[in-house]
């Protein structure tokens, strides 16, 4: 690859090339003993052969689907690159400029690697004993220090003497490394001066030049100057394979890795003619390489105008216009095109010319880079939408939108929604147009199917889950949500199931455990299904516990806009239709569980004037009523089948949907019942035994469990019951028999959904046998207890005691109920009678060696989560040795156990007798002194879930916590001190209220919005259910959800005493916030102003939503203003932040008074209190959106950075029209018929001016044809001089950078020119005096392109593979795919000089 002479090839020695051939070759050798897997590279050609891949024919991998828009680690990456194993390169040695270097002790370098590593590890083991060392003496310094003196000192001396050891390491290192073989010769002075600019110039930090391997020190044999100028030496030889150039590449990649710097001090005269020479090279791999080469050469906008200016534009559309052989070159263009994006202001760099060839490619449906095209236009259309629009980039996403072919669709989806959040952005699109096209899939019955169905179902869902998808959606009265419900209605098969399902995801309804029976068209009332309903709700009641003052739940409040919004498109009467449809008994049951289910939400959720009408079903009870009409049988039958799923929905419901004041009933309910009400006589006792079918057979899948799980929470509670199941039949021991471990019954059970009925049945047994004292010998005495403590002795390595195959393995209490032993034993835990049965076989013991020893962290997980804490014994010392002396995940999960002691504690303190809980609060506050901060992080949220109980929070407060080492881990839970008079005046004596208050007036306030905005994007995440029909033995990954807690406000825990108002009052806080509102409220210019104003809402809202608060609301209009901004703002996430704060308001008596004022009403509970769940009587206030100017293309002028060719643009020719035209004309208009204008000439040349015309009809769909034909004929028949001409070449290029042309007919444009004229516009040569044959006089003295003679025979297949394509263009003409939309003009200036000289354009 030879180029022109420079300093560089005359100022390097033949010694310097050696070693240069030396070392890139061994970095090659070195790298193919990695796997495949960790190699990042390109393969150059021939190595196949050995064992490679060959890349002309590779399949490019991407990266997941959504993350396209997320900075990647290296510039514009998308896939880890293959290295190429070098073949045809042998080590170093091998080559005849190698022996120019003296051989090399090898056996002193092998001593000298050995010393090094040996230092290396001796230093990192320093190092991390520095570090704890910190830790521990972090973790004394928040203790007394009268306690903790002479463990600190200690400490201390540790650390000083790890420091000396350090420091001696470090110097032996550097002194080995200086003793290490040296490099035989150094570059020349002039030759680093070719190289880098001068001192003066812009330069890195040289802290910032270390490796980016990790490592402390850089070797010092490797110069990054010396190898960089090696490097681009090897690159000048010319007539080497492509693997040369490919092989020499990579290893400069490789020295931008480990030297990150280096990019800034390049010389881009020198580099850029390297880069050049490589991209004009006939070999795919070459050129994918280069581009490689390039990319990682970015590194700031003066780089990337630096590279532009090397005329790389017209490069990429070459690369990316080719077809499918090219893949790999193709691919790394398109990488190289996705650096610019990286790059601060980068997108201002990158030409409409290459957006419009990304375009081309993403709308061929048959491309394989159409994915990533699509998203690159995606993240263009958020970073500069004027580009792409000016580009045609739109329609390419709009039919990607519209036919689901993109996997991804929501991330497209993401892209129009941050536009139409704004005024500034929201102009380039068209209302009602853009989003719309989602809901095509579900009009079009026809061209629809499944796949694209949910693909659009997802892409709707996201969008109306965001404020500016939802106002977008609901314009022109709701008309996209109506279609959407219509199609319901009239399509039928998958669209309606879709439709179904989309509405149950976005309500966020969960379908109950009896859903599948009931559509499957069994019936209610069987005692199965009813005894078990609560069963599955009823573990969420408990966490829900708070005070009347709890923290606002936004997810439901904007789920209750959204019933709304669905109710008003008329949901419920569509619903009603479909539970009348007799031809489909599966749908009709699918509308009516529905219909219970937006009835039950309704009921929570909507206000009473909303909810009223709802439940009322007027359509149904008329046509119910009609007695002498057909439909009134099929009409009652419906009003039956909906009361009877509301019924049960109902009783289903569990604690969780009641109101605050019913608690006690239902935990009375809840409570286990200690003997059945139902007395059963000796009959019906022994008839309920032989319906078990346990005394009849002894295989356990012929037994009723049902029946068997009633007789044990029912008869067998009495003694007397029990004796006669013992002694008077085989009852008792064949339950007892199955349940022993090694029956290898209950044991060999694969667990699944089903399986865990015999958990449940086995925990009922346990509780059931404790009751009484017959029950508790018997279970003392039976072998059950007996062998589940000597399987636990199989996994106590202390014990002795052994087995090949232990029944507690991993894999068996992954895959079998093995594990369900553990919820047996954590019933006994629970009851005295059981703890001394577990301690007569010695249970505890095991436990205590499996959590030292802590091999198994698996069982130690599981023996946490399932015993049962609440009395005095060893399970409390079991959680609390897992609480300080496990590991740190041993320790997190012990610590997420406490969670279940304090998730009652709301609910323990109004039980008569209850044990007291205060055990849990002391060893989580003994947590916040952990050495790691994630486990101190899990504490503060359990502590301060367990504020919400007044109670418990004066303990947490009288137990005095120090948070000052946590910073802002521990500030919430300071916060939350401050719901109480003793936190406050705890608080104010630290000083803390009045540094935080100042804290958050002058800048947390603002922070905040983004911590909210945060919690609910995470809290509105899609949850995705595990359809799977497995069951988890540990309970942490069963019950795992998505933390939504809200962060607490400052000015919210502030105003819940009296204290805290008269200080906030005091220092006229809210005033401000006020006052900011209403004078920056309705601006939507200034993003910092936009923020501030957010931010003053949230404390307004905070402050107004408590009853102490309240009255901040009366003294001033903020409420009315507020109310404004969620009706009438133009940035649509405003009006969502103001929906919320007004909420907030609405939690309060008196913000609820000032609201009913505005129009908005809010759901109460049966006391009369306010959940917070607002929303406006008249919504058509709220969607409420001025339709705005749409920006037409024509009137886009982008900046000279973003256009590649800089000459004019070549007018459209006006057509010669016929003379009867012509005659007609004159003959209707008379003397006013219009002069005919002259025709326009495009070029000197008739030749070129031809080929410019039939250029430009090949964008009519009429004469498309016909130019391509002659197109073709005039470069195979006719062998025009103008294909050889660079200024023609520039343009066709400027003719294709401002129309839409298809990938193909750019292909075969720029196909009809010659290599040599591409190469004469990159060098700048096309400026120069030109002959008028286009032949260039210096043509002699350019560059060859690398590796040309080993890549005839491709040139050859390419030449073959044309001459087909102009065999076929008959054939294949495309006509129906041209559109007026593809023939517009994007370049407005030209349009206006067009129009200026009275020209026709088409």
């Amino acid at each position: 690859m030879a180029g022109p002479s420079t300093m560089l090839s005359a100022s390097a020695t033949p010694t310097q090339k050696s070693f240069t051939s030396q070392q890139s070759m061994s970095t090659v050798s070195s790298a193919n003993s990695r796997p495949s897997l960790d190699r990042d590279g390109l393969q150059p050609p021939g190595a196949a052969s050995n064992g490679g891949r060959n890349l002309a024919a590779s399949a490019v991998t991407f990266a997941p689907r959504g993350s396209s828009l997320n900075p990647s680690p290296m510039p514009g990456s998308f896939t880890s690159e293959l290295r190429a194993p070098m073949s045809n390169l042998t080590r170093a040695g091998s080559r005849p400029e190698a022996f120019g270097l003296e051989k090399l002790d090898e056996d002193d370098v092998l001593v000298q690697e050995q010393t090094l590593t040996y230092l290396r590890d001796a230093l990192s083991r320093e190092m991390k004993i520095k570090e704890g060392s910190e830790n521990m003496l972090e973790a004394l310094n928040s203790k007394k220090a009268k306690q903790t003196k002479d463990q600190r000192q200690r400490v201390e001396a540790e650390l000083n003497a790890s420091n000396q050891r350090i420091k001696v390491l470090r110097q032996k290192i550097a002194d080995a490394q200086r003793t290490r073989v040296a490099v035989p010769t150094t570059p020349t002075k002039a030759r680093t001066e070719t190289l880098f600019q001068s001192s003066g110039g812009v330069r890195s930090p040289p802290s910032a030049s270390r490796s980016g391997a990790g490592s402390d020190f850089d070797e010092p044999t490797e110069s990054p100057t010396f190898a960089l100028a090696e490097v681009l030496q090897a690159l000048e030889v010319d007539g080497m394979p492509p693997g040369y150039y490919v092989s020499r590449a990579n290893s400069l990649v490789e020295l931008f890795k480990r030297h990150p710097t280096l990019k800034y001090d390049l010389v881009w005269s020198v580099f850029g003619l390297r880069m050049q020479v490589m991209l004009l090279s006939d070999s795919r791999e070459v050129v994918a390489a280069g581009y490689r080469m390039t990319r990682y050469a970015i590194s700031d906008l003066t780089s990337l105008r630096k590279i532009r200016s090397l005329n790389t534009d017209y490069l990429v559309t070459w690369s990316l216009i080719k077809d499918r052989k090219a893949d790999v070159e193709r691919e790394q263009a398109l990488k190289f095109v996705r650096a610019f994006l990286e790059v601060k202001d980068g997108i201002r760099e990158i030409s409409r010319a290459v957006v419009r060839t990304i375009a081309a490619v993403a709308e061929d449906p048959e491309e394989r880079l159409r994915p990533i095209c699509l998203e690159t236009l995606a993240e263009i259309l958020v970073r500069d939408p004027q580009l792409l629009i000016a580009s045609g980039g739109l329609p390419p996403l709009h039919e990607a939108l519209g036919d689901g072919s993109y996997k991804a669709s929501e991330s497209l989806t993401g892209a129009f929604l941050y536009l139409l959040d704004a005024p500034q952005r929201r102009k380039y699109l068209r209302a009602g147009y853009e989003l719309e096209v989602l809901c095509t899939a579900f009009t079009d019955e026809f061209s629809s199917n499944e796949r694209i169905l949910k693909l659009n179902a997802k892409a709707i869902a996201s969008a109306l889950k965001t404020w500016s998808g939802l106002v977008a959606l609901s314009m022109y009265n709701f008309r996209a949500i109506k279609s959407i419900i219509h199609s319901m209605v009239v399509q039928t098969g998958p669209i309606r199931d879709t439709v179904i399902e989309l509405l149950y995801g976005l309500l966020r309804i969960k379908s109950p455990g009896w859903a599948t029976s009931f559509l499957a068209g069994r019936r209610l009332t069987t005692y199965g299904r009813v005894s078990n309903l609560r069963s599955a709700p009823a573990k969420t009641g408990p966490a829900d516990v708070e005070d009347e003052d709890g923290e606002q739940n936004f997810v439901e409040h904007y789920t209750a806009l959204l019933l709304a919004v669905f109710v008003k498109s008329g949901l419920v009467p569509a619903l009603l239709r479909l539970a009348q449809d007799l031809e489909n008994p599966t749908v009709k049951r699918k509308a009516t569980l529905l219909i219970g289910e937006v009835l039950k939400l309704a009921s929570r959720l909507l206000p009473p004037s909303w909810s009223n009408e709802i439940q009322v079903l007027p359509e149904l009870f008329s046509a119910a009523a009609k007695m002498d009409n057909e439909d009134h049988f099929n009409a009652t039958g419906v009003v039956y089948q909906i009361s009877s799923v509301s019924k049960t929905l109902y009783r289903s419901a569990g604690p969780s949907l009641a109101s605050s004041s019913h608690h006690m009933d239902l935990i009375v309910e809840e409570q286990p019942k200690p003997a059945t009400l139902v007395v059963f006589d000796d009959a019906t006792f022994r008839q309920l035994l032989i319906d078990s079918a346990v005394i009849s057979s002894s295989n356990f899948h012929k037994w009723d469990w049902d029946v068997v799980h009633k007789i044990i929470e029912g008869p067998l509670t009495n003694g007397k019951r029990l004796e006669e199941a013992i002694k008077a039949s085989k009852f008792m021991k064949r339950i007892i028999s199955f349940y022993r471990p090694f029956k290898y019954k209950f044991s060999e059970v694969k667990s699944s959904r089903n399986s865990q009925k015999f958990v449940r049945v086995g925990c009922a047994l346990m509780h059931t046998l404790l009751q009484t004292t017959e029950g508790a010998r018997y279970l003392a005495d039976s072998k059950l207890l007996r062998q589940i403590a000597e399987c636990l002795a199989q996994v106590d390595p202390i014990s002795g005691i052994t087995a090949q195959f232990p029944l507690f393995a991993k894999d068996r209490l992954t895959d079998t109920l093995c594990g369900g032993y553990f919820p047996m034993l954590g019933v006994l835990s629970g009851e005295a009678r059981g703890l001394q049965i577990l301690d007569r076989w010695h249970i505890f013991d095991m436990m205590y060696h499996i959590v030292d020893l802590k091999q198994r962290p698996d069982l130690i997980k599981l023996i946490l989560s399932n015993f049962d804490c609440t009395l005095v014994g060893h399970p409390r010392f079991l959680l609390s040795k897992a609480l300080t002396a496990g590991t740190k995940d041993i320790r997190i999960h012990a610590t997420n156990a406490l969670r279940k002691s304090t998730a009652h504690l709301g609910l323990v303190s109004r039980v008569p007798d209850a044990a007291d809980s205060k055990w849990a609060i002391q060893l989580l506050v003994t947590q916040l002194y952990d050495p790691d901060v994630e486990v101190c992080a899990t504490a503060v949220k359990i502590l301060e879930k367990a504020c919400n109980s007044k109670e418990y929070l004066e303990y947490i407060v009288q137990c005095r916590p120090a948070l000052d080492h946590l910073g802002e881990i521990g500030a919430p839970l300071l916060l939350r001190f401050l719901s109480t008079s003793s936190g406050y005046h705890y608080l104010d004596g630290l000083d803390y209220i009045s540094n935080e208050m100042d804290d958050w007036f002058l800048g947390r306030n603002d922070s905040y919005v983004s911590m909210i905005e945060a919690s609910l994007a995470r809290a509105f995440l899609d949850r995705q259910d595990d359809h799977t029909n497995r069951m988890s033995v540990f309970e942490d990954e069963q019950e795992m959800e998505v933390d939504s807690h809200i962060p607490p406000h400052f000015y919210r825990e502030l105003t819940r005493t009296e204290e805290g108002c008269r200080l906030l009052r005091d220092k006229g806080h809210f005033d401000e916030f006020v006052a900011t509102i209403q004078d920056y409220g309705m601006q939507s210019e200034d993003p910092e102003l936009i923020v501030k104003v957010k931010g003053c809402l949230w404390a307004v809202g905070n402050v107004g939503s408590m009853e102490l608060g309240a009255p901040f609301l009366e003294s001033c209009d903020v409420v009315e203003q507020i109310v404004r901004i969620a009706q009438e703002h133009e940035i649509l996430s405003l009006r969502g932040t103001a929906f919320f704060v007004l909420g907030l308001i609405s939690r309060s008596a008196h913000g609820l008074e000032i609201l009913s004022e505005c129009g908005w009403d809010s759901s109460t509970n049966v006391m009369g209190n306010s959940l917070g769940f607002c929303i406006p009587t008249d919504l058509t206030r709220l969607f409420s959106l001025q339709r705005w100017s749409h920006v037409p293309v024509t009137s886009i002028i982008l900046p000279e950075s973003q256009r590649t060719e800089k000459v004019p643009t070549p007018a459209m020719p006006s057509r010669p029209r016929s003379d009867s035209l012509i005659k007609a004309i004159e003959a209707a208009d008379g003397e006013d018929a219009p002069e005919l204008q002259p025709q326009v000439q495009l070029d000197p040349d008739p030749t070129n001016h031809r080929i410019l015309e039939l250029i430009i009809d090949l964008a009519n769909m009429v004469l498309y044809r016909r130019s391509r034909m002659e197109l073709l004929q005039l470069k195979g028949v006719k062998k025009a001089p103008g294909f050889r001409q660079p200024h023609l070449f520039r343009k066709v290029m400027a003719l294709l950078e401002c129309h839409h042309y298809r990938l193909a007919d750019r292909s075969m444009v720029v196909g009809l020119f010659d290599k040599s004229v591409l190469r004469s516009v990159v060098f700048g040569e096309d400026e120069e005096d030109s002959e008028p044959d286009g032949t260039n006089s210096k043509a002699g003295r350019r560059p060859s392109q690398a590796g040309s003679e080993t890549n005839k025979d491709e040139n050859d297949e390419d030449s073959e593979d044309e001459e087909e394509e102009e065999e076929g263009g008959e054939e294949s003409s495309g006509d129906e795919q041209r559109t007026e939309r593809q023939r517009s003009i994007s370049d407005p200036a030209e349009l206006h000089r067009s129009v200026a000289e009275g020209l026709s354009v088409e």
